[in-house]
């Protein structure tokens, strides 16, 4: 890292979510100037409010690009690119998209970061593990039964702490500007095969029951889940988990020089915090 770039901040957007407050964490955990950009920081920042884009970029040199909800939904595009040219503009050298694997429609905001001029790297990251105990997954873990719309299609789910240490060496070190990295785990797994991974590691039964489209789709409107959410569910897991990511990536060896966190140790470590234990809530 050069003394330039040690003096600027990095911003994190979605600061506060999965990957981005470990980040946050690790930045801070090395020294590194960095900031939060997340609607509930004190220089607030919000996707949906390009007012809030200026001041949060004032004095950073590198910028971790999280958009929320999702790459794949309508207006993506458009918005990842107003704020990378406002970014560049701004004096960020330097652009890392978390991106999703196999999602068609979030190549075009790749190519936009691609295309701004500056240093960029693409995270493409496989089904994130810890959305079983960090997400709207974990309430169904802690009921003892995971309904979804998914079958037997292996999904080689991958590590946020894995995400997060890739995305760092990515904002402050050199080597890996121009690199695309497919983040996955070690092995393919079933929903159904995480799940039982997950029952053994909490020593009680926790079961996969697979249900048509249709049905989890309705059984989402009829708890009050938004639409658009729906449709970003349905999409996730209609075309997402069709199979084209049923084969491993080497991002994580490439970016880190080690292998990826195995699932089961993932399983085993999160079962010790005691998150996924009968009684506890989210």
């Amino acid at each position: 890292m050069t003394k330039e770039r040690e003096r600027k901040t990095v911003l994190v957007l979605g600061g506060t979510g999965k990957t981005g407050r470990r980040i946050v964490e690790r930045l801070q955990g090395s020294g590194v100037p960095v900031r939060a950009g997340s609607r509930s920081a004190a220089e607030p920042f919000d996707w949906a409010d390009r007012a809030t884009w200026a001041p949060v970029l004032q004095g950073v040199g590198s910028v971790y690009v999280s958009y929320y909800p999702d790459l794949a939904v309508p207006g993506a595009p458009e918005t990842v690119g107003a704020f990378t040219e406002l970014a560049v503009a701004s004096g960020v050298s330097r652009l890392v998209l978390l991106s999703g694997r196999g999602e068609d429609e979030a190549r075009a905001s790749e190519r936009l970061v691609q295309s701004a001029g500056v240093e960029w790297t693409i995270l493409r990251s496989s089904w994130f593990s810890q959305n079983f105990s960090e997400d709207y997954l974990l309430e169904p873990v802690l009921g003892g039964e995971v309904v979804l719309p998914v079958g037997d299609v292996p999904e080689p789910f991958v590590d946020v702490d894995d995400i997060a240490e890739v995305a760092v060496a990515a904002l402050i070190e050199d080597g890996h500007a121009g690199q695309v990295y497919e983040l996955t785990g070690p092995r393919l797994l079933t929903f159904a095969e995480a799940i039982a991974e997950i029952s053994t590691a909490t020593g009680r039964p926790v079961d996969f029951v697979q249900v048509p489209f249709d049905d989890y789709a309705a059984a989402l409107t009829a708890e009050g889940t938004p639409p658009g959410v729906v449709e970003l569910l349905m999409y996730l897991f209609t075309t997402v988990l069709d199979g084209r990511n049923s084969h491993l990536g080497d991002g994580v060896q490439r970016a880190l020089g080690r292998p990826p966190r195995d699932f089961a140790d993932y399983a085993t470590d999160t079962a010790a915090t005691g998150v996924w234990d009968k009684g506890q809530t989210s």
